[in-house]
Protein backbone atom coordinates (compact mmCIF):
# COMPACT_ATOMS: atom_id res chain seq x y z
CA UNK A 1 0.00 0.00 0.00
CA UNK A 2 1.26 3.08 -0.92
CA UNK A 3 0.82 6.93 -0.07
CA UNK A 4 -1.18 7.32 -3.32
CA UNK A 5 -3.71 4.86 -2.55
CA UNK A 6 -4.40 6.07 0.58
CA UNK A 7 -6.34 9.09 2.22
CA UNK A 8 -5.00 10.84 5.20
CA UNK A 9 -7.28 9.59 8.41
CA UNK A 10 -5.46 12.25 10.74
CA UNK A 11 -2.33 12.05 13.00
CA UNK A 12 -0.97 10.87 16.45
CA UNK A 13 -0.51 13.81 18.55
CA UNK A 14 1.08 12.21 21.29
CA UNK A 15 0.98 9.11 24.03
CA UNK A 16 -2.07 8.75 26.67
CA UNK A 17 -1.69 6.88 29.65
CA UNK A 18 0.93 4.85 30.06
CA UNK A 19 0.20 1.33 28.52
CA UNK A 20 0.75 2.59 24.80
CA UNK A 21 -2.25 4.55 23.87
CA UNK A 22 -2.55 7.67 21.52
CA UNK A 23 -4.49 10.61 21.17
CA UNK A 24 -4.87 11.24 17.70
CA UNK A 25 -6.62 14.21 15.87
CA UNK A 26 -9.36 12.25 12.82
CA UNK A 27 -8.98 15.19 10.03
CA UNK A 28 -12.18 13.75 8.48
CA UNK A 29 -15.82 15.80 7.88
CA UNK A 30 -17.54 12.82 10.01
CA UNK A 31 -15.23 11.83 12.64
CA UNK A 32 -18.13 9.13 14.14
CA UNK A 33 -18.28 7.61 11.15
CA UNK A 34 -14.60 5.92 12.24
CA UNK A 35 -15.64 4.73 15.08
CA UNK A 36 -15.63 0.95 14.41
CA UNK A 37 -12.28 0.83 13.06
CA UNK A 38 -10.02 -2.16 13.00
CA UNK A 39 -6.85 -0.79 11.51
CA UNK A 40 -5.28 2.17 10.59
CA UNK A 41 -2.06 2.77 7.91
CA UNK A 42 0.63 4.91 9.84
CA UNK A 43 3.20 6.36 8.10
CA UNK A 44 6.79 5.43 9.71
CA UNK A 45 9.19 6.94 7.28
CA UNK A 46 8.20 6.74 3.61
CA UNK A 47 6.69 2.87 4.50
CA UNK A 48 2.79 2.70 5.39
CA UNK A 49 2.74 -0.03 7.96
CA UNK A 50 -0.65 -1.39 9.41
CA UNK A 51 -1.29 -1.35 12.69
CA UNK A 52 -4.63 -3.17 14.32
CA UNK A 53 -6.69 -1.87 16.78
CA UNK A 54 -7.49 -2.94 19.75
CA UNK A 55 -9.48 -0.27 20.77
CA UNK A 56 -10.57 3.51 19.94
CA UNK A 57 -12.96 5.79 22.07
CA UNK A 58 -14.11 9.40 19.84
CA UNK A 59 -14.59 12.18 21.51
CA UNK A 60 -15.41 15.06 18.48
CA UNK A 61 -12.66 15.40 15.95
CA UNK A 62 -9.98 13.47 19.06
CA UNK A 63 -9.80 9.57 19.46
CA UNK A 64 -8.14 7.62 22.14
CA UNK A 65 -6.23 4.64 19.86
CA UNK A 66 -5.16 1.35 21.52
CA UNK A 67 -2.65 -0.51 18.86
CA UNK A 68 -2.18 -4.38 18.99
CA UNK A 69 1.63 -5.07 20.13
CA UNK A 70 1.67 -1.26 21.40
CA UNK A 71 1.51 -1.30 24.50
CA UNK A 72 4.31 0.67 26.69
CA UNK A 73 4.31 4.75 27.06
CA UNK A 74 8.11 4.43 24.98
CA UNK A 75 6.02 2.47 22.29
CA UNK A 76 3.46 5.46 22.04
CA UNK A 77 5.82 7.92 22.27
CA UNK A 78 7.86 6.86 18.83
CA UNK A 79 4.80 7.19 17.13
CA UNK A 80 4.33 10.82 18.36
CA UNK A 81 3.85 13.14 14.81
CA UNK A 82 2.62 10.37 12.34
CA UNK A 83 0.22 10.47 9.48
CA UNK A 84 -2.67 7.69 9.98
CA UNK A 85 -4.02 6.48 6.51
CA UNK A 86 -6.71 4.37 5.08
CA UNK A 87 -7.21 3.24 1.74
CA UNK A 88 -9.18 5.13 -0.74
CA UNK A 89 -11.31 2.40 -1.37
CA UNK A 90 -12.91 2.69 2.18
CA UNK A 91 -13.81 6.39 1.48
CA UNK A 92 -17.49 6.80 2.41
CA UNK A 93 -19.70 7.82 -0.89
CA UNK A 94 -20.76 11.31 -1.11
CA UNK A 95 -23.97 12.56 -2.26
CA UNK A 96 -24.64 13.99 -5.52
CA UNK A 97 -22.90 17.07 -6.49
CA UNK A 98 -19.94 16.46 -3.49
CA UNK A 99 -16.75 15.51 -3.69
CA UNK A 100 -13.31 14.40 -2.12
CA UNK A 101 -10.37 17.14 -2.49
CA UNK A 102 -8.58 14.36 -4.18
CA UNK A 103 -10.64 13.48 -7.01
CA UNK A 104 -10.27 17.20 -7.64
CA UNK A 105 -6.67 17.14 -8.79
CA UNK A 106 -5.20 16.16 -12.29
CA UNK A 107 -8.71 17.84 -13.60
CA UNK A 108 -8.35 20.89 -16.18
CA UNK A 109 -9.67 24.40 -14.53
CA UNK A 110 -11.67 25.85 -17.24
CA UNK A 111 -12.43 29.83 -16.61
CA UNK A 112 -16.73 29.61 -17.15
CA UNK A 113 -16.65 33.35 -16.89
CA UNK A 114 -13.56 33.68 -20.03
CA UNK A 115 -15.49 32.09 -22.83
CA UNK A 116 -14.79 28.38 -21.04
CA UNK A 117 -11.03 28.41 -21.28
CA UNK A 118 -8.45 26.75 -20.23
CA UNK A 119 -6.86 27.96 -16.99
CA UNK A 120 -4.48 24.67 -16.32
CA UNK A 121 -4.55 21.55 -14.69
CA UNK A 122 -5.13 21.33 -10.81
CA UNK A 123 -1.98 19.65 -9.32
CA UNK A 124 -3.07 20.19 -5.36
CA UNK A 125 -5.41 20.91 -3.39
CA UNK A 126 -4.44 22.24 0.25
CA UNK A 127 -6.16 24.06 3.66
CA UNK A 128 -4.31 27.32 4.06
CA UNK A 129 -5.63 28.82 7.21
CA UNK A 130 -9.45 29.03 6.72
CA UNK A 131 -9.55 28.84 3.14
CA UNK A 132 -8.99 25.82 0.67
CA UNK A 133 -6.77 26.68 -2.18
CA UNK A 134 -6.41 24.72 -5.09
CA UNK A 135 -3.01 24.90 -6.60
CA UNK A 136 -3.20 25.01 -10.47
CA UNK A 137 -0.03 24.23 -12.88
CA UNK A 138 -1.49 27.26 -15.60
CA UNK A 139 -0.61 26.90 -19.36
CA UNK A 140 2.24 29.06 -18.94
CA UNK A 141 3.63 26.69 -16.44
CA UNK A 142 3.52 28.88 -13.77
CA UNK A 143 1.37 27.93 -10.21
CA UNK A 144 -1.31 29.79 -9.39
CA UNK A 145 -3.53 29.53 -6.57
CA UNK A 146 -7.77 29.79 -6.80
CA UNK A 147 -10.08 29.79 -3.83
CA UNK A 148 -11.87 26.60 -3.69
CA UNK A 149 -15.40 28.11 -2.46
CA UNK A 150 -18.74 26.32 -3.35
CA UNK A 151 -20.23 29.44 -5.07
CA UNK A 152 -17.01 29.73 -7.41
CA UNK A 153 -17.73 26.06 -8.61
CA UNK A 154 -20.09 25.36 -11.97
CA UNK A 155 -19.73 21.73 -13.01
CA UNK A 156 -17.06 18.92 -11.51
CA UNK A 157 -17.28 16.88 -15.22
CA UNK A 158 -15.51 13.71 -14.23
CA UNK A 159 -16.82 12.47 -17.33
CA UNK A 160 -14.12 14.86 -19.27
CA UNK A 161 -11.49 14.91 -16.56
CA UNK A 162 -12.65 18.92 -16.32
CA UNK A 163 -13.88 21.52 -13.07
CA UNK A 164 -15.37 24.52 -14.69
CA UNK A 165 -15.44 27.52 -12.30
CA UNK A 166 -16.15 31.41 -12.12
CA UNK A 167 -12.53 32.25 -11.53
CA UNK A 168 -13.11 36.26 -10.54
CA UNK A 169 -11.35 38.59 -13.20
CA UNK A 170 -8.08 39.54 -12.74
CA UNK A 171 -7.15 36.41 -10.44
CA UNK A 172 -5.39 34.60 -12.76
CA UNK A 173 -3.58 37.90 -14.10
CA UNK A 174 -2.01 37.94 -10.62
CA UNK A 175 0.18 35.23 -10.59
CA UNK A 176 0.79 35.27 -14.20
CA UNK A 177 2.92 39.17 -13.53
CA UNK A 178 6.42 39.12 -13.49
Amino acid sequence: MTVEDCYQLGYIVKPHGLKGEVQVLLDVDFPEEYRTLESVFVQQGQQLVPFFISAISLNADKAIMSFEDTDTLEMAQALKGAALYLPLSTLPEREEGDFYFHELVGLDLIDANNNDSLVGVVENVFEAGPQTLLSVKHTTEKEILIPLVDELIKVIDKENNQLHMFIPAGLVDVFLED
